[in-house]
């Protein structure tokens, strides 16, 4: 697929890429490279110039409007800047994106409070985004995305607001999640994680995909 914006920039340039269902990616590059564009075109923000583009069953170019929340239910994000809203706390957070969906009351109540010891953080229910650290956030952020059992999760440079040390935290979290069998996308900017935990790396430079290969991680047994 390729896409062009109305300035004439060719974001994406005659990309082929497929991720299998339970697999885990990085998607690295400099900035400008179009992994920004990338993630826009599988939430549906954006569409392509020419060629398709198929995400969780859904064909994005023969998708209709109405459909677009069912595909983004589909997937869950994760944002650098982690996006919670301040005034609910952690698990006002989790849950607000089960009662938009209208999921049931008991089903809420069973499936928050699970989701949130996952990311490690049950003692934290009843605190307020302002009285978390930067890894704390993130981890709420994670569990929103996971909370509503997505096919895909894609996390946004999900280390890039966090001190390092937390970042392989927050990537061994994604890891384990991707154990479980739900599909992980994360674009990233820290080579070292990459290198460090290793698995499929996708490298975008200048619009156009210049490397796709399985790396080895660092073995630390």
């Amino acid at each position: 697929m390729s896409v062009t914006y109305s300035n004439g920039v060719d974001a994406l340039n005659n990309v082929s890429l497929k991720i299998n269902d339970g697999e885990f990616a990085f998607i690295v590059g400099p900035s400008g490279a179009g992994k920004s564009t990338l993630i826009k075109l599988i939430l549906k923000e954006v569409d392509v110039t020419s060629g398709e583009v198929i995400v969780n069953g859904f064909n994005l170019h023969k998708i209709k409007r109405g459909k677009v929340p069912k595909l983004r239910r589909t997937i869950g994000v994760v944002f650098q800047d982690f996006r919670l809203i301040p005034t609910m706390t952690v698990y006002e957070n989790v849950a607000f994106v089960l009662r938009v969906i209208d999921a049931p009351k008991k089903y809420i109540r069973s499936r928050v409070p699970y989701v949130i010891s996952l990311v490690g953080l049950k003692d934290k229910v009843k605190c307020y985004p302002s009285e978390l650290s930067g890894g704390e956030q993130q981890r709420v952020a994670l569990a929103r995305a996971l909370v509503n059992d997505p096919a895909l999760i894609i996390a946004d440079e999900p280390t890039g607001n966090i001190d390092p040390e937390l970042s392989y935290q927050i990537v061994q979290l994604l890891k384990d999640i991707n154990n479980c069998g739900t599909t992980v996308l994360m674009v990233t900017h820290a080579q070292e994680l990459v290198e460090h935990f290793g698995g499929r790396t996708i490298v975008l430079n200048n619009g156009s995909i210049v490397f796709d290969k399985v790396l080895g991680g660092i073995n630390e047994d």
